[in-house]
């Protein structure tokens, strides 16, 4: 590990569009449902992931397509979520990189 910043991720705009895209579908396409509904389903679909990678672990064949499907339907939870809470997702997972960087590099720093 380097003791100089990383080049953090810079595409945030994309993630805003994105999100704004969703919003626009789910509000067209389907009824209007509260936060704790998306809240919920994204439990769920994120406890499906844990589920094949626990099948994974225990050696149980898993294909990694329903591995894709699943991380699909979380990230789609994960933005419908953010849209019925009004969280502008690129905003806060571009803040939340720059304080886990300085935190990197704080570390760093302490063990000089």
């Amino acid at each position: 590990m380097k003791n100089r910043p990383l080049s953090l991720p810079t595409k945030y705009r994309c993630l805003k569009e994105l999100q704004k895209q969703f919003k626009e579908y789910q509000e067209q396409a389907f009824p209007s449902r509260p936060a704790s509904f998306f809240s919920l389903e994204l439990c769920g679909e994120a406890g499906e992931i844990a589920n094949l990678e626990k099948k994974d672990w225990k050696g149980v064949g898993v294909v990694l397509a329903d591995l894709a499907e699943e991380a699909a339907d979380t990230a789609i939870a994960l933005l419908n979520y953010a849209n019925s809470r009004q969280i502008d997702l690129a905003l806060e997972v571009e803040k939340k990189m720059l304080r886990i960087e300085n935190m990197r590099l704080a570390e760093i720093e302490k063990g000089r």
